[in-house]
């Protein structure tokens, strides 16, 4: 894939249930307005995404609806209901996204997504059709079984993938309507279908809120950043 990007389109997935975490985090306030508000933030302020669909669970419907209304979000063209897996709920938000070329994926539960991780995402996409934002693994990996080791992996080869991740819009699709098996993430499904992931550059201030240990880590990066 080369040229321009022309039009682009994000999918905003926060359908999660939350049990990791204790409760349904997705509206929780981190320190100065909802969760899922980092993100879209971020996503209708980048000049080069078009349209934004937002996917939510059943109860939080209502909440997301309002919540696009009080900040103005503009670009946002459905709030939808999710799936019973993150597959589903992705499957469910692409096929709101009308005219789009390339879109962009991001996990609702990752506040930090910035403007960088956007563009550099859009860059990298052009040479496979499918980028996802990684960062080299900091820890040794064990392989084990039943608290066995079996083998010591070669931690320089490994890399912690996260969101966004950036695919062309048919390649998305048309692995969505071949791969039904469960899957961790999206490029995991292109893989299976023979693309290969470019990864880039991510961010390790760019984590994912699953536990009440990250929300406690989310706060500081949040006030670092002098968002208090």
């Amino acid at each position: 894939m080369t040229g321009a990007i022309s039009h682009v389109g994000a999918v905003v997935v926060g359908a999660g249930s939350g049990q990791r975490m204790g409760e349904d985090k997705i509206f929780l306030s981190l320190v100065n307005k909802p969760l899922l508000a980092w993100s879209v933030d971020i996503c209708q302020d980048c000049e080069l995404i078009e349209q934004i669909v937002i996917v939510l669970s059943n109860s939080n419907l209502r909440l997301g609806k309002e919540l696009v209304a009080k900040r103005g979000w503009s670009k946002v063209v459905k709030v939808c209901l999710g799936g019973r897996r993150r597959q589903d709920s992705v499957w469910r938000g692409l096929k709101w996204l009308k005219n789009c070329d390339v879109v962009i994926i991001h996990d609702g539960a990752r506040p930090f997504l910035t403007h960088d991780l956007v563009h550099n995402g859009l860059k990298a996409v052009q040479e496979t059709g499918v980028a996802a934002a990684a960062v080299p693994v900091k820890d040794t990996i064990k392989l084990a079984d039943n608290l066995m080791v079996n083998q010591t992996l070669e931690r320089q080869r490994l890399w912690a993938v996260q969101t966004p991740q950036v695919f062309r819009f048919d390649i998305i699709v048309q692995a969505h309507e071949k791969v039904s098996e469960d899957v961790t993430d999206d490029t995991s499904m292109v893989e299976q279908m023979g693309y290969r992931v470019k990864l880039y550059e991510g961010s390790y201030q760019n984590i994912k809120i699953t536990t009440p240990e990250d929300w406690t880590l989310a706060e500081a990066i949040a006030k670092e950043r002098g968002c208090e």
